[in-house]
C-alpha cells in the first residue's frame, strides 16, 4: 500500500531546511513592520514639481484633438526653447488652442526655407547677436561707381535708347508690389485705389493696366497679352479683387492677372528668438510683414518665370503702387538693358550726398567677390569714410550731385536668368533686422521686432556667378519717372520744409502733370509753368493740368507722333488739357488758354486732326475745400477740388445731332467732314446755330431743339 504524503505550505530556510516562523513570506501576519517616520510639516514639503511645456503639449493634445502635424510642430516648437507658447495650455478652452495652433502652422508653412519657423527663429537669433555686438554688415566691402547709363529727356542718347528699349517693350511681364492699405495717408482704403490727379479721378490700378494695354497694342506682337502679377497682403486681397470685379479687370483679361499673397512672419520678442505672443490673449501670436522681398519667392511658388518664357516674354519690371511717373521711361530703361546686357537693372535717380535715399553702389569684398547692389544711405557715408575718402558721400564738383544714383525700387529682370536664380534659390532673399533697444547694454526690446527682406537685395543671390557682372542701373531725372505718394499730408509738410520732396497726393498729382509737360516740351510744344499754389501746407505748381490717356502716348517717343507742329502748340500755364481715345490724334496748331478736352473714340482706325484751333474759356482750376464742405477722403488729402467752369470738348465720335464732329464751350464751331482735317476758328460774337454745329455762348441747341450742355465732370 502506497503511503501519501501531504506537503505543509511554507518555505524552508536555506540553511536547516526547517521553517522560519518569523519570516514575513511565510507568515505575514506575524510581520509587523517598522513605524513609518513623522510628516516634515506643511511648511517643509517639497511641492511637487511643474509639469514642462512637453508634458503640457501631450497631456492638452488629447482632450484638444490636435493633429498629428500640429502636435509635431508644437514638440519642435518646445524643443526649440519656446516653452513660453504653451505653457497657458492648461487653462485654456481646446477652442482656443486649436486656433493657436493654426496660426503657428500657418507661419511654419508660410516661411519659405524648409524647417520653416524652425529656419526663422534660427536665423533670429543669428542676426540679433549681430545687432547686439554691432557688427557691420558691409565690413570688407568696397564701394566704388557701377556700370550704368545717365540719361536726359530730349538727347540723341535717349532717343536712341528708347527706340532700342520699344523692340522688347512688347515682350515684358508687369509685377506691380501693391500690400499696403492708404491709412497711413488718411485714406480708408487700398492705397492702388486712390486717384492719380483730379482731372479724371483715375485711380493707380486703372492707370497701370491700361499702360500696359496700351503697350501691348502697340508694341506687342498679334495674340501677346501682356501679364500683370500683384503682390497683395491680407490687409488688401480681398479689396483688390473687388476692385478688379468692378471694373471688369479695367479691360485686361482674368486670366493674365495674378495675386500673389503675400503672408507675415512671427513677431520675436527677445534676443533668443522668442516668438512673441499679443500682451492681451497669449493665445494669439504676433506677426508682422517680412517686407517686399518676398515678391521673389512669391513669383517662383506661383511659377510665373517660367510661364511668361514660355509665352515668349523676355523680361519683367517691378514698379510701386503709387508711383504714377513709372512708366514712362520704360523703353529707355529697356534698352540700357539691352545695351549694356544687364540680367537686373535699377531704375534710380540723381541723387544729393547724404540724401535720405538708398544708392546703387558697386560692392567688391576684400576676396575679390563683387555685387552691385543698394545701400542705404546712413551706411553709405560711414562706408566711403572707412574705405575709399575720409570726405565720405560728397557731390561731384562737375555736375553738383553723388556720382552714387538713388535707388527708387524700380527693377528690371531678364527672365531667362532670372528663373534660373529663383530655381536655385526659391526665391528667398537674405534677411536683416532692425530691433528698437530698450537699453543700453541691448538685452530688451521696445517692442517686437521681425526679420526683413528686400526686393532690391536679389544682387545677393547672384555672389559667385557671372550674372553678378551684369547687374547694373539707369538714371532719370525724378521730376520723369519718380513721384511716390506714401506721406500723409501734415508729415509731407514737414518733410517739404526741411527740404525734402513732400511724397503727398498732392505732390504726386503736380509731378504727375509736370511729367507730361516735360514730355510734350520734348516733342517741341511750348508749355508755359503754373503758378506755385500752398494746400495743407505743401506747395507746388498749379497747372498746367495735363492727362494724355496711355491708350494715346505712354512713352515720350509717342507724343511726337501726336503733338506733330512743335512750337504751333502753345499752351498757357493755368490750361487744362485731357486727351483720350483709341483713335488716331494728330495736333498740327493749337493755343490752349482754358479746358480742352479730345476724344478720338473706341475706333483704332478713325483718325482726328487739330489744326489752327484757339481755345479760350475760363476752364479749371484747383479750389481748397472750406471747412464743412462734403468732399471724399481722397480730396481731402489733397485739400481741394477741380472747380470745372468751362471746357471746350472736341471728339470725332458721332452724337446726335452733331455729325462726325462736336465741341462745347464758348465760342467755338466746326467746320469739316469724316476724313478731313478739323479746322477750328474763334468767333468773336456769339456763334449762331447751324445744323451739325455745337457753338456755346450760353448753350445752343441741337438738331431737335434740345440744349445741349457740357461734357460730364468725369471724363475720363
Amino acid at each position: 500500500m502506497t503511503k501519501r504524503f501531504r506537503l505543509r505550505p511554507g518555505p524552508l530556510t536555506p540553511k536547516s531546511g526547517k521553517c522560519s516562523k518569523t519570516n514575513a513570506r511565510c507568515h505575514p501576519q506575524l510581520f509587523t513592520p517598522p513605524p513609518a517616520p513623522p510628516a516634515p510639516p506643511p511648511s517643509e514639503q517639497t511641492p511637487p514639481a511643474p509639469p514642462t511645456a512637453g508634458e503640457i503639449v501631450d497631456n492638452v493634445a488629447k482632450r484638444s484633438g490636435l493633429s498629428k502635424e500640429e502636435l509635431a510642430l508644437a514638440k519642435s516648437l518646445v524643443e526649440d526653447g519656446q516653452d513660453h507658447l504653451f505653457a497657458h495650455w492648461d487653462a485654456g478652452e481646446s477652442k482656443k488652442i486649436k486656433s493657436q495652433m493654426k496660426q503657428l502652422v500657418a507661419l511654419h508653412k508660410s516661411y519659405p526655407l524648409e524647417n520653416g519657423l524652425l529656419s526663422y527663429t534660427a536665423n533670429a537669433r543669428k542676426l540679433l547677436l549681430a545687432s547686439k555686438e554691432g557688427k557691420n554688415p558691409l565690413e570688407g566691402w568696397v564701394p566704388k561707381v557701377p556700370k550704368g547709363e545717365a540719361l536726359e529727356l530730349g538727347t540723341e542718347k535717349y532717343d536712341a535708347l528708347e527706340a532700342k528699349g520699344l523692340e522688347s517693350i512688347g515682350k515684358t511681364g508687369f509685377v506691380l508690389v501693391a500690400g499696403g492699405l492708404g491709412e497711413r495717408l488718411g485714406y480708408n482704403g487700398i492705397k492702388v485705389e486712390l486717384p492719380t490727379e483730379t482731372c479724371t479721378s483715375m485711380c493707380y490700378l486703372e492707370y497701370y493696366i491700361t499702360t500696359i494695354l496700351s503697350i501691348q497694342a502697340k508694341h506687342a506682337a498679334p495674340g501677346t497679352f501682356l501679364p500683370l502679377a500683384i503682390m497683395v497682403s491680407d490687409d488688401t486681397h480681398d479689396k483688390t479683387l473687388a476692385l478688379l470685379k468692378k471694373n471688369k479687370y479695367f479691360g485686361m483679361r482674368i486670366n493674365d492677372v495674378t495675386l500673389m499673397k503675400q503672408e507675415k512672419v512671427a513677431a520675436i520678442m527677445n534676443n533668443d528668438g522668442g516668438i512673441a505672443q499679443s500682451e492681451s490673449d497669449p493665445f494669439s501670436i504676433e506677426s508682422k510683414p517680412h517686407g517686399h522681398g518676398d515678391v521673389h519667392s512669391l513669383m517662383h511658388s506661383n511659377g510665373l518665370p517660367k510661364k511668361w518664357l514660355d509665352m515668349g516674354l523676355e523680361y519683367a519690371v517691378f514698379f510701386q503702387d503709387t508711383n504714377g511717373l513709372g512708366f514712362h521711361t520704360l523703353a529707355a530703361f529697356l534698352g540700357v538693358s539691352m545695351e549694356l546686357d544687364l540680367v537686373m537693372n535699377s531704375l534710380a535717380i540723381p541723387r544729393k550726398a547724404k540724401q535720405a535715399v538708398g544708392a546703387v553702389c558697386d560692392l567688391t569684398s576684400s576676396s575679390g567677390e563683387s555685387m552691385t547692389i543698394n545701400v542705404e544711405y546712413n551706411q553709405l557715408d560711414p562706408l566711403l569714410r572707412a574705405t575709399v575718402s575720409k570726405a565720405g558721400d560728397v557731390n561731384d564738383k562737375k555736375t553738383g550731385w553723388s556720382p552714387y544714383p538713388g535707388n527708387i525700387n524700380q527693377l528690371l529682370f531678364r527672365l531667362a536668368e532670372y528663373k534660373v536664380n529663383l530655381d536655385k534659390t526659391s526665391g528667398v532673399m537674405g534677411e536683416f533686422v532692425n530691433p528698437k533697444y530698450a537699453d543700453d547694454a541691448k538685452t530688451k526690446f521696445k517692442k517686437p521686432t521681425r526679420l526683413e527682406c528686400m526686393m532690391q537685395d536679389y544682387p545677393q543671390v547672384l555672389k559667385g556667378t557671372e550674372d553678378s557682372k551684369k547687374v547694373g542701373f539707369t538714371s532719370v531725372a525724378a521730376g520723369l519717372c519718380f513721384s511716390p505718394v506714401k506721406n500723409a499730408t501734415a508729415d509731407g509738410a514737414k518733410k517739404q520744409k526741411e527740404g525734402t520732396h513732400p511724397a503727398v497726393a498732392f505732390s504726386g498729382e503736380s509731378d504727375q502733370y509736370a511729367a507730361v509737360a516735360m514730355c510734350l516740351r520734348a516733342a517741341g510744344c511750348r508749355v508755359q509753368k503754373g503758378q506755385v499754389k500752398t494746400f495743407l501746407g505743401v506747395s507746388m505748381e498749379s497747372g498746367p493740368f495735363l492727362v494724355v490717356h496711355p491708350a494715346v502716348c505712354c512713352q515720350p517717343s509717342h507724343y511726337k507722333g501726336v503733338f506733330v507742329g512743335g512750337d504751333k502748340i502753345n499752351i498757357l500755364g493755368g490750361s487744362t488739357l485731357i486727351v483720350k481715345g483709341k483713335g488716331k490724334l494728330v495736333v498740327e496748331s493749337l493755343k490752349l488758354d482754358g479746358a480742352l478736352i479730345v476724344d478720338t473714340g473706341d475706333d483704332p482706325a478713325s483718325t482726328l486732326t487739330i489744326k489752327d484751333v484757339v481755345v479760350e474759356n475760363e476752364g479749371w482750376m484747383e479750389k481748397p475745400i472750406e471747412e464743412g464742405m462734403p468732399s471724399a477722403e481722397w480730396m481731402k488729402m489733397r485739400g481741394y477740388f477741380m472747380e470745372r467752369k468751362e471746357a471746350c470738348y472736341i471728339t470725332n465720335v458721332p452724337k446726335r445731332g452733331v455729325g462726325k464732329f462736336g465741341v462745347s464751350g464758348p465760342g467755338y464751331r466746326v467746320d469739316a467732314g469724316a476724313g478731313q482735317t478739323a479746322k477750328w476758328m474763334w468767333v468773336e460774337e456769339e456763334p449762331k446755330e447751324e445744323k451739325g454745329v455745337m457753338g456755346f455762348g450760353g448753350g445752343s441747341k441741337d438738331e431737335e431743339g434740345e440744349t445741349v450742355g457740357c461734357s460730364p465732370c468725369n471724363v475720363m
